[in-house]
């Protein structure tokens, strides 16, 4: 019984993760450079770099994203999820210790409504780092195609 509900939690884990970086990379994508400008606020990345990290990131967070949702390469896309999101910390950290009061860019590129980079972010990106690291130290839990692949 213990094993059921763990394995329930577990896919419940893997596909409120996997849906935040579907969802985040959404407006990314649509919109990459509003994105490039958002990255540029935080003031970290060098110039050449900006544009090439704007148009990557999103597409990382889309498949590493679905990856999670479907339940293959979980090992792969969770560990690339939660070092992207200690990347995520380490800027939001920084823009605050620095005081740059910018919008995070983390749903939306638009401006209207973003999230402002604090406290309040830092803990969501923490609660999503412990969520990666439990998928990726324990596994895909319930209907995943993983399992499929190894049961089939």
């Amino acid at each position: 019984m213990q094993t059921r509900n763990s394995d329930w939690l577990l896919t419940i884990v893997r596909l409120v993760a996997g849906g935040f970086f579907v969802y985040a990379s959404l407006d990314k994508i649509i919109h990459p450079e509003a994105f490039a400008k958002i990255v540029h606020n935080y003031r970290i990345l060098p110039g050449e770099l900006i544009n090439i990290f704007a148009i990557i990131l999103p597409w990382l967070e889309l498949f590493c994203g679905m990856a999670l949702i479907l339940g293959t390469r979980i090992q792969g896309a969770s560990a690339l999820l939660a070092a992207l999101t200690v990347v995520f910390l380490i800027a939001v950290s920084s823009a605050i210790a620095r005081g740059i009061k910018i919008d995070c860019g983390c749903f939306s590129t638009s401006g209207d409504g973003a999230r402002k980079v604090g406290t309040p972010l830092l803990i969501q990106d923490a609660v999503l780092l412990i969520l990666l690291l439990l998928v990726w130290i324990k596994g895909a839990g319930r209907w995943a195609l993983d399992r499929v692949n190894q049961h089939g």
